[in-house]
């Protein structure tokens, strides 16, 4: 038998103590991490609980039979002073049956109905973390978020060891205890001696382990970050990375979106979906429940749209999928999208995951190329510099559903087509929904020759449903024969059911319950004298521009009722602590807001953000903002900085004028009503009376109505096809010969083509 270096007595006391100390350090991180975590469970609960038992408690007993049988004799239950289901959950079957007149089938049967509401209740109860509350979701709860999601990672990174380090030293200590002292060991029996020195041993070659993965200094690392933090740096760090806490809530008590996570797709196709295993090792993102089922939908059907509302993170969406993709062999994908949005996805992808980005866009773009063709990663290009980019050659036709994983391809030779990328991701993609534009033609040449595509849009339909089917029949063609020939008649519902294979869309209300609310408020201002002739100019000309842009151009600030309520508001924001963004189509609107803005006392002005201002600077321009002190404002073209750009530090919005397209509006609010924003957005759309803002307003009713009926998740009137179908050239000669008719510069009302109210439209003023 070998003999320990480490001598019965003082050593081993010495290194029993040490190995021990180092042990119990470890086994109580782990400990701490899923008390944090019992605890996280706890709070929600407790504040489901009390919602439960508060919306229950308003619930007349009787109620009970519309979720049961309607023959259950419930009047005795309310006979006996039971009178709420609450009452009735409360009291339990056993002390139901116990009331007088209360059998034992009434008291199981009403126990179980008030059980199943409770359940439903709870499952629909909306959880936001509110860090100033005293109550259960209050600070308390986002202290223990904080402290897990400072630890969480690391201590992924070296769970296992700490777990097999503490269980086994502890077994290893009980038994090297005899040795502790040298009279003691030789008082014992030969076998417990020997088994005394071989644990001795056994704690003596942890050495070597321990200084090669470093892992005192690790438990050291994990205990300080599991240190209590104050009030103030908690509220500071949600503020900025409410996104991650709200996954990492997601992760502990899973489920909080619920189905609204899937969709409207079919439960068969839920269900191998849900299957898909997601390899995740390659991102550094946080993904919630719905972004994982995301990532799984487009991964499982191979060629997918994800049409989810602004701020639901379709971009983290498709970087998981590029970090699947990475982690299993196929290390190269090409992302298109507008040029103002191309530096939010390098940045993008460089933070969340540990995929190489490649800019091939602007100078060095042919460099940039080279190295994404020779070396693999992502490409972020533009719709522009798609066609500079030699077409692969195509696919080998796949063999099944899913489409497995091929080889990585060599790298290209002289003269050689490039390889294909894995997967294309086109962002904005109703960008390419004329399929007669040349740049649609080029993304429908690439996504033929791509194993995968993936299409990203919060807008998938912005004049027509037709635009929607021709971006689903770019990424899955064979799905075309099978739509009805009239949308229209067919209805939004098959519509739907038809993309299902192709379309996933979510609405921020129904997986993101921890939003927010969105006000949106229409101020109605009446134009003074001066910008009423300004306005009257405009109409005589016939120029729909200068007609929209009137009131807010119009000689002499003080002439201008919109500029007059705009400042109202900047300074009501700038009194409440919060930041405003202002948008507007115009580039002479955004300079003149921008000029009266700074003249505000204590108002700082951001930008403008135009089509001129680079997409970088862009970038710069609202990292500034953010940093900026609260009552700044950010002024920008709706064009420019309605598009990739996240401003969840503001909460006030206003826009000056309404947009031909309603799609254009969701975008730019959805810029700063998004994932991540703490406080309820207010949205200031400012119009005028007796004007263009009324037409524009009265035609594109109907138009709203198309989108949420097809691409959004209501189910409205299946002739909403027709209400209104409208391009923006038709509608701005519709409304220029409305006002002109109005004010008596054109043909008379009656003449007109849509002197008939439009369905579902609101009343002239």
């Amino acid at each position: 038998m070998t003999t320990t270096a480490v001598r019965p007595g003082a050593d081993v006391r010495e290194l029993l103590a040490g190995r021990a100390s180092l042990a119990g350090d470890a086994l109580a991180v782990l400990r701490e991490e899923e008390r944090l975590r019992r605890g996280v469970v706890s709070l929600v609960d407790t504040y489901r609980g009390e919602r439960v038992r508060a919306e229950l408690g308003g619930i007349e007993v009787g109620r009970l039979r519309e979720t049961t049988e309607r023959n259950l004799r419930l009047q005795a239950l309310q006979d006996a002073g039971v009178r709420t289901v609450r009452d009735v959950l409360d009291a339990g079957p056993q002390r139901l049956e116990a009331l007088p007149g209360v059998g034992p089938h009434t008291a199981r049967a009403a126990a179980a109905a008030a059980e199943r509401l409770a359940e439903t209740f709870r499952a629909g109860v909306p959880v936001r973390i509110e860090p100033r509350s005293d109550g259960p979701l209050g600070l308390g709860l986002a202290s223990l978020l904080y402290r897990m999601d400072r630890v969480s990672g690391p201590l992924e990174d070296h769970r296992d060891e700490l777990a097999d380090f503490a269980s086994t030293v502890a077994a290893q200590v009980h038994q090297a205890a005899p040795a502790r002292s040298r009279l003691g060991l030789l008082l014992r029996l030969p076998s417990t001696r020997d088994r005394a020195r071989e644990a001795v041993e056994a704690l003596a070659r942890w050495e070597p382990w321990l200084a090669a993965t470093e892992l005192p200094a690790t438990v050291r690392e994990l205990t300080a970050l599991l240190a209590e933090p104050g009030p103030l740096t908690v509220w500071e760090h949600l503020e900025q990375h409410t996104p991650r806490y709200y996954a990492l809530l997601d992760e502990i008590v899973p489920g909080l979106g619920g189905a609204a996570a899937q969709g409207t797709l079919p439960a068969a196709l839920v269900e191998r979906i849900s299957a898909f295993p997601l390899d995740e090792s390659l991102l550094r993102a946080r993904l919630r429940g719905y972004q994982v089922f995301g990532a799984k939908f487009a991964l499982n059907q191979g060629r997918a749209l994800i049409g989810d509302e602004m701020g639901l993170g379709k971009t983290v969406q498709a970087i998981a999928v590029m970090a699947h993709l990475a982690a299993t062999g196929e290390d190269r994908a090409l992302v298109v999208c507008p040029a103002s949005v191309v530096v939010n996805w390098c940045r993008e992808v460089a933070l969340h995951s540990e995929l190489r980005v490649h800019r091939v866009h602007g100078p060095g773009r042919e460099e940039a190329l080279a190295a994404w063709q020779r070396e693999g990663g992502v490409a972020v290009t533009t719709f522009a510099t798609l066609p500079t980019i030699p077409l692969p050659l195509p696919p080998s036709p796949p063999t099944a559903d899913l489409l497995p994983p091929s080889p990585t391809p060599s790298p290209p030779t002289a003269g050689s087509r490039p390889p294909a990328p894995a997967l294309l991701v086109v962002d904005e993609a109703h960008y390419v929904k004329n399929p007669r534009a040349l740049r649609s033609q080029q993304v429908a040449a690439w996504a033929e020759r791509t194993p995968r595509a993936l299409f990203l849009t919060g807008t998938a339909l912005l004049n027509r449903v037709e635009e929607l089917r021709s971006l689903a029949g770019m990424l899955q063609p064979e799905l075309i024969p099978s739509l009805p020939p009239h949308l229209g008649v067919a209805g939004a519902d098959t519509f739907r059911r038809h993309l299902a294979p192709v379309y996933l869309r979510r609405a921020l209300d129904d997986v993101l319950v921890e939003l927010p609310p969105r006000v949106v408020t229409d101020e109605w201002e009446t134009m003074t004298p001066t910008a009423e002739r300004h306005y009257r100019d405009a109409v005589a000309s016939g120029n729909l521009m200068a007609m929209r842009r009137a009131d807010l151009t119009v000689p002499g600030p003080a002439n201008s009722a919109k500029l007059e309520r705009l400042l109202e508001i900047v300074e009501e924001a700038r009194d409440g602590g919060q930041r405003v963004v202002v948008f507007s189509f115009f580039l002479d609107v955004v300079a003149r807001v921008t000029e009266q803005v700074e003249r505000l006392d204590g108002v700082r002005a951001f930008g403008p953000i135009t089509g001129s201002v680079p997409a970088a600077e862009r970038q710069e321009i609202v990292d500034a903002f953010t940093a900026g002190p609260a009552g700044s404002v950010l002024v920008s073209q709706i064009g420019a900085g309605g598009v990739g750009l996240n401003v969840q530090a503001a909460s006030v919005v206003v826009i000056t004028e309404p947009q031909l397209v309603p799609a254009v509006e969701d975008q730019a609010i959805g810029r700063v009503h998004r994932m991540g924003q703490q406080r309820p957005v207010q949205v200031h759309r400012l119009l005028t009376e007796d004007s263009v803002d009324e037409r524009i307003e009265e035609l594109l009713a109907g138009k709203r109505q198309v989108f949420d009926a097809y691409a959004g998740e209501s189910s409205l009137a299946q002739a909403a096809l027709g209400a209104v179908d409208v391009t923006e050239a038709e509608l701005a000669t519709r409304v220029v010969a409305a006002e002109q008719a109005r004010l008596g510069y054109g043909p008379v009302w009656d003449e007109l083509s849509i002197s008939e109210p439009l369905p579902g439209a609101p009343e002239s003023r």
